[in-house]
């Protein structure tokens, strides 16, 4: 990894020569913007408002415009030269647990490399002393023009240093929070645990950027002229929904696809074709029948499914017996088959 800036640590009478690198990359997918008749780049550039010519990064300078509208020029010579210990040094000013720091305060990630062979030593004391007191360090440093506020901490065998928001720059959430009139009920709460502990915990390492990829099949499928698939998605947001039954339908379907990365099949769908059939006299909706029905209709998925297991359970035992009365037709005296039609004729005749 290449450093973006050299310094050292500040720890007490203490000095680590580090390497600042970026912890983290942006994996975006990054889009140009062109004209669309013609297909033509289109380009920023840096014009100057008084002559209407475009000036070349080599001429342009930061500067500071005041409330009265008077423009004062600041050159990178001039912020490099202010009295700042900051400049090149990450100043540790305090040792916090970590969770006396907002997550909210969170900003960019860097990992300190210790700078050379003689750094070696004072950076392992930090990192030491830093993982057996379960604390984190707050600093102050200064890069890209700016001071900031850092947090150092160690993960596996590195310190990392997160910037951090200065506690001004963290906007209060007035007016954010919803009606306090707002009730919740037991039951609600224990369903809502129920749907956590059935979800379990995440694990981080298997998620990914759906939508990178459906943009990187997007790209490739247009720049081979193939279809573009298109998928509506419902709108949801300003519909008033039933809470309980939102929840229970929810715990229901993350038990199903528990079911399903478990053992491949709905953890709640039982198969219909072993279980016995409904006695003629057990009624309409009640025996075993009933029951089943019952308990193959979560979320109202599960009937469609089984309602043909069920007639086909239903059609085969009519087949076998359908076979078995031909059979007995073919075996049987002439005779017999006359009593037989007989009998049909005198059921068929009104009464």
């Amino acid at each position: 990894m290449r450093s973006i800036w050299n310094g050292a640590i500040s720890f007490g009478l203490v000095s680590i020569p580090v390497k600042l690198m970026n912890a983290t990359e942006n994996h975006a997918i990054s889009f140009r913007q062109i004209h669309l008749t013609d297909g033509g780049r289109i380009r920023y550039r840096k014009v100057c408002e008084l002559d209407e010519e475009e000036v070349p990064a080599s001429e342009t300078v930061k500067a500071y415009e005041g409330e009265d509208g008077t423009v004062i020029p600041v050159t990178d010579e001039d912020l490099a030269s202010l009295p700042l210990p900051t400049a090149k040094t990450i100043e540790i000013e305090g040792f916090v647990p970590s969770s006396a720091i907002d997550p909210l305060q969170l900003d960019s990630a860097y990992y300190l490399q210790a700078n050379g062979v003689p750094a070696s030593k004072p950076y392992t004391l930090l990192r030491e002393a830093l993982r057996r007191s379960g604390k984190v360090a707050v600093a102050k440093y200064a890069i890209r023009g700016r001071e900031r506020l850092g947090m150092l901490r160690v993960t596996g065998d590195v310190i990392a240093m997160h910037g951090l928001l200065w506690p001004d720059e963290i906007r209060s959430p007035e007016d954010v929070a919803p009606d306090s009139g707002v009730r919740i009920r037991d039951a609600e709460l224990d369903l809502a645990d129920a749907l956590m502990n059935t979800l379990g915990e995440a694990d981080l390492d298997t998620l990914h950027d759906d939508y990178r990829e459906a943009v990187e099949e997007l790209v490739a499928a247009k720049a081979a002229g193939e279809p573009v698939a298109r998928e509506e998605t419902e709108e949801t947001g300003g519909k008033v929904i039933d809470l309980m039954a939102a929840l229970e339908n929810s715990v229901r379907a993350a038990e199903e696809s528990k079911g399903e990365r478990e053992d491949g099949r709905h953890a709640d769908v039982h198969p219909i074709e072993g279980r016995a059939p409904r006695s003629g006299g057990s009624g309409g909706s009640g025996g075993s029948g009933g029951t089943a029905k019952k308990e193959a209709a979560p979320g109202g998925r599960a009937r469609k499914g089984t309602a043909p297991a069920k007639s086909a359970a239903k059609k085969a035992p009519a087949k076998k017996a359908a076979s078995g009365k031909t059979a007995r037709k073919k075996a049987t005296t002439g005779d017999a088959a006359k009593k037989t039609a007989t009998g049909t004729r005198k059921r068929s005749r009104p009464e």
